[in-house]
C-alpha cells in the first residue's frame, strides 16, 4: 500500500503475468524531457528575451530572487507544455527540466516561482509594457519571415478575427454577450499568410471587453502593422479578410485610404436579399433539375446609407439540402475592392476559414481562454504570453513539415515531441538528460535538434 513513506503502489491483476509495482523513487526525473528542443528554439529565435526585455521591473534589486526574465519564461515554457494556470508552479518547481529550461542547475537550483510569484508578475505589468511587448512580437514575426521569404513575397493576406472567451468571475471589462449568451471577452487575433502558402501566422493577439464592434480595434491594429509590414516587404500587396461582424464605413474607408485590398463579409439584410433575388432564383431552379445543391455566383453596385462611395458586392446565391428536410436558400454577400471575377473573389473570401484551425490551437492548445485574474490588463498579459508560446510552436510546426510530425497541431507535437521521460544528471563538465532508447519519435527529434544547433 502506497503512504506517504512508501511511495509505491502494486498492481495484482490477472492481466500481468506478475505483481507489477509502480514506485515513485527515481530523483531527478522529468515527463517533459523534449523541452530541450523548445529552449533550443527559443534560444534560436531570441523571442523571450526579446520579449522580457519590453517589460520593466520596479521591484528592489537586493530582494529580487526571480527575474522578469525566468519568470516569463516559467509561464511561456509552461504553457507550451501544458501547465496553463498560475496553480500549476507548485506541481513543476522542482522539476529538474523546468529548472534547466530558465537556465537554473537541475539538481541544486533554486525552485522555480510559486503561483503568488506569478500572479504578482501578471499583475505588475504596465500598460506601456504591454504595448510594446505586443509590438515586440509583431516585428519579430514579420522579421523571422522578411529573412525566411526575402523578395519572394508577392503579397501578404492579414486575416483579423474575434473569439470566445467566457468569463465566470467578476474579471473587469467582461460583459454579457447576447450572441454567446453569456458574459465574455472577445479577444482579437491577427494573422499573416505569405504568397499561397497554406499557414496562417500569428502576429498580434489583443484582448478585448465582451461587446462593442471590432472594427474600432482593428483599426488601431492595422494602422500599426501596415506601415510595418510594408516597409519590411515593400513589393508586396496587401490584403485584408473579415467577417461581417467588422464591416462599416470606417473601416472601409481606411482599407481604400490605405490602398489595401480587402475581402469582407456583409450582413444578408433586406436591401442586399432584394438584389439576390432573381440570381436565387436561378440557383433554386438549377438545383431543381440537378436535385442536388447549387451555388451560382454574381455581383452589384451597392452603397449603404453611412457609405461614402457605392462598392462592388460579390452575390453567392446558394441552395443546400438537409436531409429530411426542404431544400434552403443561403445567400451571402462580400463587399471588396478586388477585381477577380465573382466566383474566384468569393474564393479567396473562403480561404479565411482556416483562422478558425488557429483559434482552436490557442483554445484548445495553449489555454487562451485562460483569462481568470480580476485586472483587464493582468488578463491582456496573459493572453499575449499564450500568443508567444504559439509563435514558439508554429517555428516547430513548420520544422516538422518534412518529418513524420508533417502537419501536427499544437498538442500532437506535445505530445510526440515534448512530453518524453527523462533522468538527468551533472558533472563538473556538463549536464546529461538521458531519454529513452524506445522513445518512437526518436528520428524527428534528432532531426529538429540538429536543426535547432545541437551536434
Amino acid at each position: 500500500m502506497a503512504t506517504d513513506c512508501i511511495a509505491q503502489l502494486t498492481f495484482r491483476s490477472d492481466g500481468f503475468l506478475k505483481p507489477v509495482v509502480a514506485a515513485f523513487d527515481v530523483a531527478h526525473a522529468s515527463s517533459d524531457g523534449g523541452a530541450l528542443l523548445l529552449k533550443a528554439l527559443d534560444d534560436a529565435l531570441g523571442l523571450t528575451t526579446r520579449v522580457a526585455a519590453c517589460l520593466g521591473d520596479a521591484r528592489q534589486a537586493s530582494k529580487v530572487q526571480h527575474s522578469v526574465l525566468d519568470l516569463l519564461r516559467q509561464r511561456v515554457y509552461g504553457l507550451a507544455l501544458g501547465y496553463p494556470d498560475g496553480n500549476d508552479a507548485a506541481r513543476v518547481a522542482h522539476d529538474p527540466l523546468h529548472k534547466l529550461l530558465v537556465e537554473r542547475d537541475p539538481l541544486t537550483g533554486a525552485a522555480l516561482g510559486s503561483q503568488p510569484t506569478l500572479s504578482r508578475f501578471e499583475n505588475a505589468v504596465t500598460r506601456a509594457g504591454l504595448h510594446a511587448l505586443a509590438t515586440a512580437l509583431a516585428d519579430l514575426v514579420i522579421a523571422r519571415h522578411r529573412r525566411r521569404l526575402g523578395r519572394r513575397t508577392k503579397r501578404i493576406t492579414i486575416d483579423l478575427d474575434t473569439t470566445e472567451d467566457p468569463t465566470h468571475g467578476q474579471q473587469e471589462f467582461a460583459a454579457f454577450n447576447g450572441f454567446y449568451a453569456h458574459a465574455c471577452y472577445l479577444p482579437l487575433i491577427a494573422t499573416l499568410t505569405f504568397n499561397a502558402e497554406p499557414q496562417q501566422y500569428l502576429v498580434a493577439a489583443l484582448l478585448r471587453p465582451g461587446i462593442g464592434a471590432p472594427s474600432g480595434t482593428a483599426i488601431g491594429l492595422l494602422r500599426r502593422l501596415v506601415p510595418t509590414l510594408r516597409a519590411a516587404f515593400p513589393r508586396a500587396r496587401l490584403r485584408v479578410r473579415l467577417d461581417a461582424g467588422f464591416a462599416g464605413e470606417r473601416l472601409l474607408a481606411f482599407l481604400e485610404d490605405a490602398q489595401v485590398e480587402y475581402l469582407v463579409a456583409l450582413q444578408g439584410h433586406s436591401r442586399l436579399r432584394r438584389r439576390a433575388r432573381r440570381l436565387q432564383g436561378r440557383a433554386r431552379r438549377l438545383s431543381r433539375e440537378r436535385g442536388r445543391p447549387v451555388r451560382v455566383f454574381g455581383q452589384t453596385h451597392y452603397r449603404a446609407r453611412r457609405w461614402r462611395a457605392r462598392r462592388r458586392v460579390i452575390m453567392k446565391a446558394e441552395v443546400v439540402w438537409h436531409p429530411g428536410r426542404p431544400p434552403k436558400n443561403n445567400p451571402r454577400f462580400v463587399v471588396t475592392n478586388l477585381s477577380h471575377r465573382p466566383r474566384r473573389a468569393y474564393q479567396l473570401y473562403c480561404g479565411r476559414g482556416d483562422v478558425e484551425n488557429r483559434l482552436k490551437e490557442l483554445h484548445v492548445g495553449l489555454a487562451l481562454d485562460r483569462t481568470s485574474c480580476s485586472r483587464f490588463r493582468a488578463n491582456t498579459f496573459r493572453v499575449l504570453l499564450t500568443a508567444v508560446a504559439y509563435v514558439l510552436f508554429q517555428e516547430l510546426q513548420r520544422r516538422v513539415q518534412r518529418t513524420a510530425c508533417a502537419g501536427a497541431q499544437v498538442w500532437t507535437l506535445r505530445e510526440r515531441l515534448l512530453k518524453v521521460a527523462a533522468w538527468v544528471e551533472r558533472s563538473v563538465r556538463r549536464i546529461v538528460v538521458h531519454l529513452p532508447t524506445t522513445y518512437p519519435w526518436q528520428p524527428t527529434w534528432r532531426q529538429l535538434a540538429h536543426a535547432f544547433g545541437a551536434t
